[in-house]
C-alpha cells in the first residue's frame, strides 16, 4: 500500500462523523436563534419623505390674481410640526396690495400657513404706516388671504396725531378699507 494522501482524504468524513457527539451539540446552541420574534421589525416603514429645512435670510412673496400683495422677510425660517407651515423669526412685512401707501409690518416671531394663506405674527407686533404717521401696536396680528381681513384678536393700541385709541379686538378688511374695533375700546383725542 502507498501512503498517499488523497487515499487519506476519504477519513476525514469518517472523523467528523465518528466524532459528531462530541461537537454538535455546542455547535447547534451556538447556531440557535435567540431573542425571539418581533414582526414589527419585519414590516416596511411608512416612510413619508419629509421636507425640513431651516434657512437664514427668507424672503416670501404673496401674491393674489398674479399681483404682488405681501413681501415678508425673515431673519430665519423653519419647517413647524405640521405639512404646510413655516415658522419664522424677526419678520419683517411690507402690505403693498391696493393701498396708496405700503404698510409696514414687524415682529419678532410669525407662522405662515402655506395651504390656508394665512400669516400669523406674534410677539411685539408694529404696524406703521409712514405717510399718515400711525402706529398699530399688538402682541398678535393675523392676515387671512382668502377674506382679505387683518384680526388683531388681543389688545392694540393706535397711535396717530392727536388721537390714541385702545381696544380689545381689532378687524380690518382691505377691501373696504374699514376698521371694526371691539372690547373695551378707548379714544383719547
Amino acid at each position: 500500500m502507498s501512503r498517499n494522501p488523497r487515499n487519506l482524504l476519504w477519513l476525514l468524513p469518517l472523523l467528523l462523523f465518528v466524532t459528531s457527539p462530541l461537537w454538535q451539540p455546542p455547535l447547534a446552541a451556538f447556531l440557535t436563534p435567540r431573542g425571539g420574534y418581533n414582526p414589527n421589525l419585519v414590516q416596511p416603514r411608512d416612510e413619508s419623505p419629509t421636507q425640513n429645512f431651516i434657512m437664514d435670510a427668507v424672503a416670501i412673496t404673496m401674491t393674489s390674481n398674479g399681483k404682488e400683495e405681501w413681501q415678508i422677510d425673515a431673519a430665519r425660517a423653519y419647517t413647524g410640526e405640521r405639512e404646510h407651515e413655516i415658522l419664522m423669526e424677526e419678520v419683517s412685512a411690507i402690505y403693498i396690495g391696493d393701498e396708496k401707501e405700503p404698510i409696514n409690518i414687524e415682529s419678532r416671531s410669525g407662522l405662515y400657513l402655506i395651504d390656508k394663506r394665512h400669516l400669523i405674527l406674534t410677539d411685539r407686533v408694529k404696524v406703521v404706516k409712514p405717510t399718515k404717521d400711525q402706529i398699530l401696536l399688538s402682541e398678535r396680528l393675523e392676515y387671512d388671504d382668502a377674506d382679505k381681513m387683518l384680526v388683531s384678536p388681543g389688545k392694540v393700541t393706535i397711535t396717530a396725531p392727536g388721537m390714541k385709541l385702545n381696544a380689545g379686538r381689532m378687524d380690518y378688511d382691505f377691501s373696504t378699507e374699514g376698521f371694526e374695533f371691539s372690547d373695551r375700546v378707548r379714544v383719547n383725542l
